[in-house]
């Protein structure tokens, strides 16, 4: 396993885990909330550089793509 998917594995990890305590829901549907987000395939494209911040940070994105529907610059 390369260091970029190690990396792209626990920030995965981290969302949902966020996910299911901010949002009172199962592991399913989080896992499922953030495999199919937009966020996620930015997480996937290496270029972006996204998969290496913070949880904190690609949270927001992921918080605020599922509050307006689609990611925000």
């Amino acid at each position: 396993m390369s260091k970029e998917q190690f990396m792209i594995e626990e920030l995965v990890k981290d969302l949902v885990l966020k996910l299911m305590e901010d949002r009172k829901i199962t592991m399913a549907e989080a896992l499922g909330i953030v495999y199919n987000s937009d966020t996620y395939e930015k997480i996937l494209d290496l270029e972006t550089g996204l998969f290496s911040q913070s949880t904190a940070y690609v949270y927001e994105i992921l918080a605020r793509e599922l509050t307006e529907g689609r990611i925000i610059p």
